[in-house]
Parts: structure tokens; sequence; C-alpha cells
């Protein structure tokens, strides 16, 4: 899976940094390391790395600042942050700038490669298939539009992201924090109604296929199975 794989590693603790760089080398990524994140984006725009390891608390410019400032030009580069931090909110935060994984320090180093690795299938996935199957729905992400036996429905920017979060996470937990911070900006009450508005709407567009089900896992957020 990693064959000539480009990374940006921003890890500003010398020794750690140099640990995982080598470790990733034996892996076959081709690794650039940085120990600030104002090096570490200007290594983003010169060197086209295909994935990105940000430390969070990094001197000149920190991971969440970074992130933002690359989710801007770019939103399909895959993200994971590297974080001494344990706070919730932190994790949230994380997720919500646009980061696809977080990874608590300390962490095995085989840990972090599978995450990795799992990230770049994903990717390669949605480079290589803009059609994506659902039972027997075609969504085309891209165009927002979801198909069933060769009629098209049209969906809203919100329901074709929701929808596309769904998926990536079949059979898992999708929670509900996480994906209201991301599409919503925020979860408070009123977000939280008008996502389980959007989930209605959902089960609505997808109930032609019986087998497709939107379950609501009380307390922690929704998992969509089929």
């Amino acid at each position: 899976m990693a064959d000539n794989i480009k990374l940006v590693l921003a890890e500003d603790e010398a020794a750690l940094g140099q640990i995982i760089k080598e470790s990733l080398e034996t892996r076959d990524f081709e690794v650039i390391l940085c120990d600030n994140g104002e090096k570490a984006f200007e290594k983003y725009i010169s060197e086209s790395p295909e994935i990105l390891v940000l430390d969070v608390m990094m001197p000149k410019k920190d991971g969440f600042t970074l992130a933002k400032e690359i989710r801007a030009i770019d939103d399909t580069i895959p993200i994971i942050f590297l974080t001494a931090k344990s706070q919730t909110q932190d994790v949230v935060e994380g997720f919500s700038i646009g980061g696809n994984d977080y990874l608590k320090k300390p962490f095995s180093m085989e840990e972090l490669i599978v995450r990795i690795n799992n990230l770049l299938q994903r990717s390669q996935l949605q480079k290589t298939s803009d059609i994506i199957q659902i039972g027997a729905y075609s969504f085309d992400f891209p165009k927002q539009q979801l198909s069933f036996c060769d009629i098209s429905e049209q969906l809203t920017h919100r329901e074709s992201h929701l929808l596309f979060h769904l998926i990536k996470n079949k059979n898992q937990v999708l929670e509900r924090s996480i994906i209201l911070n991301k599409l919503w900006g925020n979860d408070d009450f009123f977000s939280a109604r008008s996502m389980d508005v959007f989930i209605t709407k959902l089960r609505k567009k997808l109930q032609k296929d019986t087998s497709i089900q939107i379950i609501n896992v009380r307390g922690f957020g929704y998992k969509l199975v089929y």
C-alpha cells in the first residue's frame, strides 16, 4: 500500500519526529519531516504530499491552524493529528476542522501505520470511484445525485455530505457531536434538531431498498447499515 507514498510529518519533538520518520521509511514512505507548522505548510505547497501527519502543539503555527489553512484550499488530502491532549473538546475540534483521524500520545508505530494506510485506501477509493453503491441505490457524491432504477434525485449539499459521511462509516456509529461540528459548525440543540430532520429525509429517500437502515444509536449518533 505504501509504495513511494509522500508524507509530510510535522512534529517539533526532534527525537520523536526522527523515530516516526525512520519507522515510516522502513515501510517505503517518503517522509518530509518539519519541526513547525510554517515549514509544514511550505512543504505541503511545494511537495504535493498524499497525506499529512500533524502534531497539534507546535511553534510558529499549531496543527489546528495549519489544518484550517490547508482545508481552505484542499478538502481531500487525509490529515492525522498527533497530540498529548486528551480532552473530548480537543478531539471534537480536530475533527470539526477537517481532520480525518486523531492519535493520542504515546502511541505505537504499528497503530499509526495502520491508520495511515486506512486513510490512504479510503482516499484512493474516493478518487477512483465517484459512483458509490448503497444497496440498490447509486450515489454520485460530486454531482450530489441519488439514483434508483435509473431515476435520479438531486440532494442538497448538506444531505449529500451527511450521506457521504454515513457511508464512510458504514456499519459504525457516526458520532453526533463530530458530524454536527463538521457540517453545522456547532453541536447545539438547534443544530442537533436540524440534523435529525436531515436523517429523516435520507431515510425516506432510501426507503425503496428495505435492506438499508439508518439506525439511531441513542446518546451516540447514527449508523448506516446495508
